[in-house]
């Protein structure tokens, strides 16, 4: 009987002792794919924050047509440009539009010198600019005399002012890549088209040869965008882009950009 007992008791405790390693063995395995599962997540949520993180920021300088004036939604090219971006890269692109409409190039080179705009460019992934336009037309006057040698004056001064530009653009950021949409001629169809025209198309060469000199500086050409029906793509008031003729700049540097 005594031998019995001991035998039952040692049954017992086996079978104790065999349950309780069975269960601590499944506490330690469901704690350790808890933390495994919990790490699984943790790491997905700093993946989708790196990838947020890495959202492309666009900072448009200009003067009336980065404002998009004559576009009848408001967006001009930088909008139709930054949706295009979006459904091509499915990114969410940041866009700080920084155009003032009349703007000239003297008057862009005192806006880089402002701190907040400062700060807009250190952290831009590109660069967009429109300016020249007010510096050649000088608000029609340009038209109504057309004085070759005045023309000349006005370039050499532009091309002063930009090249500054770029180079203060450089010291805040030498990284994103600057765009920069070089004239059309609205006066096509005007009397003495060819000599305006002749002004225009100088005026983008010296253009692009200053920008040539200068590392990730793109020169995005629009003349021939409205060179064979000028008037399809103009606003009422004859020189501003219409909404056709954004979505058409739009496209030209969309397809410029790689990202």
């Amino acid at each position: 009987m005594k031998n019995f007992t001991v035998k039952l008791t040692y049954v017992i405790s086996l079978v104790t002792l065999t349950l309780f390693l069975v269960g601590f063995t499944w506490t330690l395995q469901n704690q350790f794919f808890s933390e495994k599962t919990t790490n699984v997540v943790v790491k997905e949520e700093m993946v989708k924050k790196d990838q947020n993180d890495q959202n492309k920021t666009i900072v448009a300088l200009g003067d009336s047509l980065t404002r998009g004036t004559g576009d009848i939604e408001g967006k001009g090219y930088i909008g139709y440009l930054v949706e295009e971006l979006e459904d091509k890269t499915n990114e969410k692109i940041t866009l700080q539009n920084l155009g003032v409409k009349g703007y000239r190039s003297e008057q862009l080179v005192n806006q880089l010198q402002q701190t907040g705009v400062k700060e807009q460019l250190k952290n831009a992934d590109l660069i967009l600019i429109t300016i020249g336009g007010n510096d050649l037309f000088q608000s029609g006057q340009t038209i109504m005399d057309l004085n070759l040698e005045n023309i000349d004056r006005l370039r050499e001064q532009y091309l002063k002012n930009l090249g500054k530009i770029i180079v203060d653009l450089r010291v805040l950021n030498k990284e994103a890549t600057i765009f920069f949409v070089g004239l059309y001629n609205p006066f096509i169809d005007l009397n003495d088209a060819a000599l305006m025209t002749k002004a225009v198309r100088h005026w983008n060469f010296e253009t692009s040869e200053l920008l040539d000199k200068h590392p990730q500086t793109v020169f995005v050409p629009t003349f021939d965008l409205f060179q064979l029906k000028v008037n399809d793509y103009l606003y009422t008031d004859k020189f501003h882009p219409n909404t056709k003729g954004y979505k058409l700049i739009a496209e030209r540097v969309s397809s410029l950009i790689t990202w």
